[in-house]
Formats: C-alpha cells, sequence, structure tokens
C-alpha cells in the first residue's frame, strides 16, 4: 500500500466557442511512498499534511471513524499547496535536525526508510513552493 499524492492546477476551457466553460485539472507534480513511514511522519509532525491534509482545514470535525463523511468532506473542501508549506517546512527540519530518533520509525522489511523519506519529503516540498496555487490530492 502507497500514499499517492498529486498536485494539480485548474483550467477552464470551453469547447463551444467561450459559451460555456468545463474546468479541467492539469497534473503538475506526483510521487508515491509506502505507509510504512507513516509513524515518522507522524512524530515529525507532518503525518496530516502528507496523508490527509483536508484535516488541517479550518472547521474540519469529522469524527475519527466516519470514513464516508470524511471522503465526503475531503472531496468538498480542496486544499491548496501554500496552505501546507509552513508544515511541511517545519517537518523537514524536524527531519534533519533528528535523524537517528527518526530512523527508530524505519520498517524493519526494509519498505519505509528514513533515508528514503527525506528526499521523498524535500522533492515534495520543492513541489509546493513551485506550484503554490495548486490543488492538494492525495489517494491512500
Amino acid at each position: 500500500m502507497s500514499l499517492d499524492i498529486r498536485l494539480a492546477t485548474k483550467k477552464h476551457v470551453s469547447y463551444d466557442n467561450l459559451k460555456t466553460f468545463e474546468v479541467e485539472y492539469d497534473t503538475v507534480f506526483d510521487c508515491n511512498i509506502t505507509h510504512n513511514l507513516n509513524k515518522m511522519a507522524d512524530a515529525a509532525g507532518i503525518y496530516e499534511a502528507l496523508w490527509r491534509p483536508h484535516r488541517l482545514k479550518e472547521g474540519y470535525d469529522i469524527p475519527e471513524n466516519d470514513h464516508k463523511a470524511e471522503w465526503e468532506y475531503e472531496d468538498s473542501n480542496e486544499v491548496i499547496a501554500k496552505d501546507i508549506i509552513p508544515i511541511v517546512e517545519k517537518g523537514l527540519i524536524e527531519l534533519k535536525e533528528r535523524p537517528n530518533f527518526f530512523k527508530q520509525f524505519d520498517s524493519p522489511n526494509g519498505w519505509g526508510l528514513y533515508v528514503n523519506f527525506v528526499p521523498f519529503v524535500e522533492k515534495y516540498l520543492k513541489a509546493l513552493k513551485d506550484n503554490p496555487e495548486a490543488i492538494v490530492r492525495c489517494d491512500r
């Protein structure tokens, strides 16, 4: 199992000489990483920013086990890249400052290691900064 993240930009397209418009999305970044890193991400304070950024939106109050309501909320409440940049930035600093602490969360089977997670977070943070108005989509 993996976490798949996409950043997409909206564009308005007309197929009838500008009489009507449809919204389409262009993927500007995508990546994935193993779920085995979720505990490391949580310890770094970036689990929700990576796995469930919709939970960071003001007003989110879905009960923990109401998955249907959470999916509906996630679908109807877009997260914009610039809104999670500070959280991911702070988590990356934390990861880099305390490597030995975070290595305790390395997966015993080798699928989910600190040495892979830090470059992943760096790459994702760069994409967020390069596309601050992009919509964040996460598939778990």
